[in-house]
């Protein structure tokens, strides 16, 4: 090459024939003539010895026909490959191309307030949870990540669960911690967020309120949100490394004091640093309302007997007075705050319940109070009862005077010895009846051959009977 830049130097900047050239650097003229007509030096290529994976590439482009993804080690395996992986993968890598297509990723400009890229990341490191429980490994504590495109500005907390009302509650205070919103939020395929093209209805609502869109970017498509997914890969390496966590407060509390410094740091990609473009994004962003969105954990369920209700895996206790009607349950990320319907206020609500938000799961959470509640209802239930057994004993029993002497109920029969008579009691009365025969046909006639106004011999005993019942049943109303 050293030669072949002084024959054209000499040739063309001093005028040197030739000939001279030739003589002077000991060349042939026909070199110096090759030299002066070629627009780039020779360079020597020796012709490629060709690769083992020519003898099946035919086989190899058949197969990527029908299965354009099919994967090289499928690959080998369907065309008996014994030697390297390597170069037959890389062959792969060149014919795949032709055949599933190329997919290219455009290069994103970001706008001043246009969108915030969201995420969850699940840090490796154990964050104890209380109650002999730790976040780890496949229940890792989910941290929600945050980071506007244009500024890189990142924000992240942490959230007890993937639920969509604790995701939101995390959303909500970072946006308010800003001061305002971008007019996009992007996410990708979490389905307490949306799924597909439908965003889930919790999540709509939010956006709503704000005024803002929720895209939701398409499956396999990690280049639409890569700027938060480098801000995960960040908090990885420069957060995470060499720290320990007493609890999910702790981890926060870290998180927060390590973030502005995050911040201030030089992005290669902007060339500036997050804190100083991020007033550029605020001011080209929306304002936020004046209602707050609706966020958090929140259903109605009836109070039952056990004054318990369920949150996230967890039972927390409230005031057993409200056993049997309707509360409502509302869960932040701190605290659990139950409230009661007023009885004879409309829209009015009493606060029955509040207690620390626990991030563990299956775990009862108990206030003393509501136990001494419960004990003084159980013991004024059982007070009520024993008070109406003793009522239905006493009307049972018998009844007393004003001075508590006891009356007592004399038998009916009593009265009839002691008035000296002897009158059939009901069911002697039933059984005669019973066995009364039908009269023959003559009897039926000497009966019909009476007069009618003579009286039968047993009338006057029946009129004796009445007088003496009545007689019986006026002293026994004396009696009472």
């Amino acid at each position: 090459m050293e030669d072949w830049a002084e024959i054209r130097r000499l040739h063309r900047a001093e005028q040197v024939p030739i000939k001279e050239i030739a003589r002077r650097l000991g060349v042939a003229r026909n070199t110096v003539r090759r030299a002066l007509a070629a627009a780039a030096p020779r360079r020597y290529e020796r012709a490629g010895a060709g690769s083992l994976v020519d003898a099946i590439e035919l086989e190899l482009r058949k197969l990527l026909k029908d299965h354009p993804r099919m994967p090289a080690t499928v690959l080998a395996q369907r065309l008996g490959w014994t030697h390297s992986l390597t170069i037959l993968k890389d062959r792969v890598r060149v014919i795949r191309p032709e055949y599933a297509g190329v997919d290219p990723a455009d290069r994103l400009v970001h706008e001043p307030g246009e969108a915030t890229q969201c995420d969850l990341w699940f840090p490796a490191s154990p964050v104890p949870l209380g109650h002999g429980q730790v976040a780890v490994g496949a229940r890792a504590l989910p941290v929600l990540t945050m980071t506007m495109t244009h500024s890189r500005y990142l924000s992240a907390v942490a959230v007890p669960t993937r639920q969509a009302g604790d995701l939101l509650a995390g959303m909500w205070a970072i946006i308010a911690a800003r001061g305002a919103v971008t007019k996009t939020l992007v996410w990708d395929l979490e389905s307490a967020i949306g799924k597909g093209r439908r965003v889930s209805a919790p999540a709509a609502a939010f956006a709503g309120t704000l005024g803002v869109r929720i895209r939701l970017t398409p499956p396999r498509d990690p280049e639409s949100k890569g700027v938060v997914e480098r801000t995960n890969g960040f908090l990885e390496t420069s957060f995470l490394p060499g720290r320990t966590f007493a609890s999910p407060g702790d981890f926060n509390a870290q998180l927060g004091e390590w973030l502005p410094h995050a911040n201030s740091r030089l992005v290669r990609s902007t060339g500036t640093r997050p804190d100083e473009r991020v007033e550029a994004d605020m001011g080209a962003g929306l304002v936020l309302p004046p209602i707050a969105p609706v966020v958090g954990i929140a259903h109605r369920v009836r109070l039952a007997r056990d004054y318990y209700v369920r949150v996230t895996g967890n039972d927390y206790s409230v005031d057993p007075a409200v056993i049997g009607r309707f509360v409502d349950v509302h869960a932040g990320l701190h605290e659990v705050v139950v409230t009661c319907p007023a009885a004879h206020s409309a829209g009015r609500s009493v606060e029955v319940a509040r207690h620390s938000r626990c991030w563990a799961n299956r775990v009862t959470i108990t206030d003393p109070a509501h136990v001494q509640t419960a004990k003084a209802l159980r013991r004024s239930h059982a007070d009520q009862r024993a008070a109406r057994d003793r009522a239905e004993a006493q009307r049972l029993t018998g009844r007393q005077h004003n001075d508590g002497h006891h009356v007592a109920l004399r038998a009916l029969g009593d009265y009839d010895a002691l008035y000296g008579v002897d009158f059939p009691t009901l069911e002697r009365t039933e059984l005669a009846t019973t066995e009364l025969v039908e009269p023959t046909a003559s009897q039926k006639q000497n009966g019909d051959d009476r007069h009618d106004d003579e009286e039968p011999d047993d009338q006057e005993p029946k009129d004796e009977e009445r007088d003496d019942r009545e007689l019986r049943q006026h002293d026994v109303e004396v009696t009472r």
